[in-house]
């Protein structure tokens, strides 16, 4: 097996390094840095930092990893190019400024904690860097150079040597080159930069100081035949007038000299590394065609010398008179004969889509994200410019700032009160669907995606669109949308699409004119292969909830999924769709097909990055417009947020639950009839027991040992919640009463997370709960704590989760509020998801509902406790509210 080290941001703001199992095989070079970057991860951080500035730049590492040495190898360059540094050494400060910042998070590929990458996290581990640097050379007693050396032999600091090269007016020697050296300069040691011939009076006789001092120019004359000539021949100590080839030669090996330790100073035309000759490409669309991804686009190409336009014949005559510099509309540019025929060729390609009456937006996009390969270029991406017109610039501008879509006004009808952020949710899904883009609607866990997709459908019905939409989820999310939509949408006309939500009907196949007279129809990814009525007929929209479901594009169901006919479509995901490339393609491959290429053209692009990171660019910015993430800490959010986000979680019973609950029901009304008094309230909360037990896993009732995910529909429900606190590295405390159930949790949470947990119930002893505490709340990343709900209730700080979920019910919301607050208290700096699982149908369900009225009634001035409010029910009354609702 082959395995590699991933960089992690976590939600926190922290760093993390994880293994993960790949495909590729992994070289023997690659797995030694590997390990030795993760051993002084381990070991110290700070230390881990300033190794990876240095390490080799040509051993491949992971994206996410590779991301990290480039950002902490900007602050080694640096360091190295500081003039003096032997001389300062552990009082230097390296500054990091706002364009700086801005490029490296631009360069940011998509990673896992992409989301978290922020400006203050660059500080704070630049801070670090610079911190550990001045520490480690403090105690050094060699030299900068030999300290640096110990990391990596092939570095250098710069030294004392400058070249420069300017422009001269002569026409015959159009250039001027002049080595220098700074030197100690007034009483305030401020230095001064000298030509170099003034070191061979300063040091006289001294060959060992001026040895010293050329020290850099003799390594660079190793490499360059140039830099060796002007030592023999003496002529570096003097200024030279140069011609364009020389100076053409001279700017070519630049890299070498830097290398070296020799700072360049060098006109600013030359420092773009591509061919100054670029095809210019404007797109416009028309708002009264304009209408998705099939719009027709006006499509112009010219080409750019500079910011200059220039003619074919212009730019052919370029490249048949030089390779090197040239002079052309007053000011030199670099020819590279090579790059200039990729970049024409090019332009003819781009001609020809000219002549392509169906250049669509999706084809613009298309080669917005992978100009290279639809243009028959190799490199050098950044010779293409793509540019949008009037309109079209103000349609992306919408996009990209949500405060300029224009309001989406929801009558009286719907029942929600939304929150600011989710009324922008909904003018924004308005304002895609105007457009006819497909939308991923990708907010964190908490912030009511299923809503703003309600208010949405509510105002698609009030437009009167003729046909239905369909939505799909996953089986165990059929009670939570059926109570959403009850509750806030009660005017949509939906029906379930599964057999099971019609147990005491006939489950009918619709036709279309049936379809036609529904808003929605609701089905499971499962089911989706089973009904051909759903692929015959043509949706409005085609809704996917927990859209990771089809992240993967070989499977049957994404290719069932794929197939489904409709107008327009939306994808739902609490997890960032942004992780893996593959995932991402596949997601939009269904959202809007042919954004991203095909299958074959997007893993060219995916393998392209891996090598060049501003590809990531490119592709954030071809699908941003169509993804909305809020995330809980966000400003625009917080400060709609309560601290608190409790919310019921639904989940269905399994078939076997189902059987065992309605044989229980039945024995229970038969033991109600013989019984009263004292024997008559345990028998009822003994029941209570029992079915709470059975809620949770019918293993459990029985006393059995298998706990199988497929029969318990709270473990599959778990199993969801839990995925997406994974993705996002988050932390979890789940709580029971019961503590014959901690151990199965933990064991089936443990293959989610894929690592190990933690147990508390009442029988570990109180010094290994401190342990356990401080566990959980250390840096390192144990993604959930499994609580017995008295053992967890009381004495215990768990700040770092910032999800709680109550597996079963307590039934008496003082002791859930206590358990919540191990986690909702003093130092918890993020918002707390409390998610309290109810199995549709049952007990749980009824007795939730009762305490949800009192409590309104009450206002929490009296603590109600649901089982003396049940025991005192009548028999009739109280078989009602054990039986089984479906």
């Amino acid at each position: 097996m082959n395995f590699e080290l991933n960089a992690i941001v976590m939600p926190n703001g922290t760093l993390q390094l994880e293994w993960n199992e790949v495909k590729e095989r992994i070289d023997k070079n690659q797995q030694l840095l590997q390990n030795e970057i993760h051993s002084r991860f381990k070991t110290d951080f700070k230390s881990f930092l300033l190794f990876l500035s240095f390490s080799d730049q040509s051993i491949p590492l992971s994206p996410s990893l590779d991301y990290w040495r480039y950002f902490t190898s900007e602050f080694s360059n640096k360091l190295r190019h500081i003039p003096d540094l032997e001389t300062i050494r552990n009082n230097i400060a390296i500054p990091l400024g706002k364009e700086d910042i801005a490029e490296m998070l631009i360069r940011a590929p998509l990673m896992t904690g992409f989301e978290y990458l922020n400006a203050e996290l660059l500080k704070l581990l630049w801070h670090m860097l610079n911190a550990q640097f001045q520490y480690e050379i403090s105690i050094y007693r060699g030299t900068v150079e030999d300290f640096i050396h110990t990391y990596s032999p092939d570095l250098h600091i710069v030294g004392r040597i400058y070249f420069h090269l300017v422009e001269n007016k002569r026409q015959d020697y159009p250039f001027a080159f002049l080595a220098t050296y700074s030197t100690q300069g007034d009483k305030q040691g401020k230095s001064k930069h000298l030509p170099l011939k003034y070191a061979l009076t300063e040091y006289g006789g001294n060959n060992e100081k001026l040895l010293d001092l050329l020290s850099t120019v003799h390594l660079a004359a190793k490499e360059s035949d140039l830099i060796s000539h002007l030592v023999d021949s003496g002529e570096l100590f003097h200024p030279l007038a140069w011609d364009e080839k020389e100076a053409y030669r001279f700017l070519k090996e630049i890299p070498t000299y830097e290398k070296y330790g020799i700072l360049c100073r060098i006109p600013n035309w030359w420092k773009s590394a591509s061919s100054p000759l670029k095809v210019n490409i404007q797109l416009e669309g028309k708002k009264e065609t304009f209408l998705g991804m099939d719009s027709l686009l006006d499509f112009n190409v010219n080409l750019l010398l500079g910011d200059t336009p220039v003619t074919e014949e212009e730019a052919r005559r370029l490249l048949a008179e030089t390779d090197g510099l040239a002079y052309i509309k007053g000011k030199w540019v670099a020819v590279d004969a090579e790059k200039l025929e990729q970049v024409l060729h090019a332009y003819e390609n781009a001609r020809k889509l000219t002549e392509d009456k169906h250049f669509s937006l999706r084809d613009a996009l298309r080669l917005q994200l992978n100009p290279n390969n639809l243009l028959g270029l190799t490199e050098n991406d950044d010779n293409i410019e793509v540019s949008n017109g009037k309109w079209l610039e103000q349609v992306m501008e919408k996009l990209a700032n949500h405060d300029l879509i224009p309001p989406a006004c929801l009558d009286h009808t719907f029942k929600a009160q939304l929150r600011p952020y989710q009324e922008k949710g909904v003018n924004w899904l308005c304002f895609l669907d105007s457009l006819h883009f497909g939308a991923c609607l990708a907010d964190d866990m908490g912030l009511g995606k299923t809503i703003q997709i309600l208010a949405f459908l509510h105002l698609l019905k009030n437009k009167k669109k003729k046909n239905a939409s369909l939505l799909i989820i996953p089986a165990s999310l059929i009670s939570n949308w059926s109570n959403e939509i009850n509750r806030f949408a009660p005017d949509l006309n939906y029906f379930v699409a599964h057999p099971e939500a019609h147990k005491d009907k006939k489950f009918e196949v619709k036709d279309e004119e049936s379809l036609n007279k529904l808003d929605l129809v609701i089905t499971t990814y499962t089911l989706v292969q089973k009904y051909e009525w759903l692929k015959t007929y043509v949706w409005h929209y085609v809704i996917l909830d927990e859209a990771q479901a089809i992240k993967n594009p070989g499977t049957k169901q994404t290719r069932n999924i794929k197939t489904l006919q409709s107008q327009n479509r939306i994808i739902m995901t609490g997890t960032p769709v942004e992780n893996r490339l593959s995932d991402l393609w596949s997601l939009f491959d269904f959202l809007n097909p042919g954004l991203l290429g095909n299958a074959k053209e997007f893993g060219e692009f995916a393998g392209s990055v891996k090598k060049n990171h501003t590809g990531y660019t490119r592709l954030k910015k071809i699908i941003s417009p169509y993804i909305l993430r809020r995330l809980k800490t966000y400003k625009t959010v917080i400060s709609d947020l309560p601290e608190k986000v409790e919310m019921y979680t639904y989940a269905g019973l399994s078939r076997k639950q189902v059987v065992l609950y309605q044989n229980t029901v039945k024995e229970l009304s038969k033991k109600l009839e013989a019984t009263e008094g004292v024997q008559r309230r345990g028998l009822i909360l003994a029941s209570l027991m029992k079915f709470k037990q059975l809620c949770n896993h019918p293993d459990q009732f029985l006393g059995t040992g298998g706990y199988e995910e497929a029969d318990s529909g709270k473990f599959m429900r778990l199993r969801e919640i839990c995925e997406t606190i994974y993705e996002k590295r988050e932390k979890v405390l789940i709580f029971t009463q019961f503590k014959e159930i901690t151990g199965h949790l933990h064991a089936f949470l443990k293959t989610i997370f894929g690592r190990e947990g933690l147990v508390m119930h009442g029988s570990v002893s109180v010094g290994m709960r401190k342990n356990i505490v401080e566990q959980f709340q250390n840096r390192e990343y144990i993604p959930y704590m499994v609580l017995s709900l008295k053992a967890g209730g009381v004495g215990l700080n768990l700040t770092e989760a910032n999800h709680v979920i109550h597996f079963d019910r307590w039934w008496n919301p003082a002791v859930e509020n206590q358990a919540t607050d191990r986690a909702f208290r003093i130092g918890q700096k993020k918002n707390v998801i409390v998610h309290k699982f109810i199995t549709k149908g049952t007990i749980e369900e009824k007795i939730n509902d009762m305490l949800r009225e009192k409590t309104k009634l009450t206002t929490d001035v009296i603590q109600v406790t649901g089982e003396s409010m049940i025991t005192e029910m009548e028999n009739k009354a109280l078989v009602d509210l054990f039986k089984l609702t479906l």
